[in-house]
């Protein structure tokens, strides 16, 4: 099952019972921002990811494959 990078941080920050402003705030970025991010309105550049997920406790690590499957497959597996 894949899941969404928007969900995906935000079920990791509510697990973590973490308010949107306190990420925001640690991430040095805006709460307008993490909350487009979780719902789906923005896309993160990967410095601003790297920081959410440092927020979250989380290592960023991709591969290219993986970043193409998030941005342009909508998460579906283009393995051959």
């Amino acid at each position: 099952m894949l899941i969404h990078l928007s969900d995906f941080i935000k079920m990791r920050r509510k697990e973590l019972k973490l308010s949107q402003s306190y990420v925001a705030d640690l991430a040095g970025i805006s709460v307008n921002t993490i909350s487009k991010i979780e719902r789906g309105e923005a896309n993160p550049t990967v410095d601003v990811l790297d920081k959410i997920a440092g927020v979250l406790g989380l290592e960023l690590k991709f591969e290219i494959k993986d970043i193409y499957k998030l941005r342009y497959a909508g998460g579906q597996d283009i393995s051959e």
